[in-house]
């Protein structure tokens, strides 16, 4: 599977540039690129399909987007977060959904596992965490999530358009108050922060993935794009559209 993958990190952006630059992959992106972004100010996003009345934490962030991708929303504060976005017809994504979740995480679980975490999927049963009335990501379990001490630390979700894929994904560094007792690195054997951890990651996704990453950066038209999606993630008519 050793194929070329634009890298692109940004850290520290604001989440209508996070979540514009993502659109503009998903509709207009020429390559299949991953990304690695954490968020300034923090900011809860709401999946696509939610109602803004199932988000008991609504409006304790310091803003709200509404994501291209499905499931709970997510306290974007303390967290190392990933897209990818490719050709539905990459081996990544072609077949069945449930086993491209698979993948991506099993090279997320080896990088955790590298700094001391007990990650695995969670597979059946239920998890400590859960508490699917709050609406929040990190509350409600699938098998196919990530956990470690009986806590859910990773969640995913994927948007297809146009024979694309677009894939989010966020790790838990830390908590907070609106997701409260998930699992993060507190119990890890090594330190890390979100950039601190994101070598490891890399790592493993060349490895595990057969990704051939190379640096870049999103294109004059690309910045254009995101500028011109971005610009509504946070508006009202946007956020409450459900």
């Amino acid at each position: 599977m050793q194929d070329s993958w634009r890298l692109i990190t940004t850290w520290g952006t604001t989440p209508e540039f996070n979540m514009g630059l993502d659109e503009a992959l998903l509709l207009e992106g020429d390559q299949p690129t991953l990304r690695l972004y954490t968020w300034s100010p923090d900011a809860l996003s709401l999946g696509w399909f939610q109602k803004t009345s199932e988000v008991s934490g609504i409006g304790s962030a310091s803003s709200t987007v509404r994501r291209l991708t499905g499931g709970g929303a997510i306290h974007h504060e303390g967290e190392l977060t990933f897209s990818l976005c490719c050709p539905q017809t990459h081996p990544l994504y072609r077949g069945p959904v449930g086993p491209s979740y698979a993948r991506i995480h099993g090279a997320v679980i080896l990088a955790l596992r590298q700094i001391g975490l007990p990650a695995r999927l969670r597979g059946e049963g239920s998890l400590t965490s859960d508490d699917p009335a709050s609406g929040m990501c990190f509350h409600h379990s699938t098998p196919l999530d990530v956990e470690w001490n009986g806590r859910k630390g990773v969640g995913s979700a994927q948007r297809r358009k146009g024979g694309r894929v677009l894939h989010h994904g966020s790790i838990k560094v830390t908590s907070t108050p609106l997701e409260g007792n998930i699992a993060t690195f507190e119990q890890a054997t090594e330190s890390h922060t979100a950039q601190s951890f994101a070598p490891l990651l890399l790592d493993h996704m060349r490895q595990h993935l057969g990704l051939r990453l190379v640096p870049g950066v999103p294109s004059p038209e690309e910045r254009e794009r995101a500028a011109e999606l971005g610009a509504r993630y946070t508006t009202d008519e946007w956020v409450h559209q459900r």
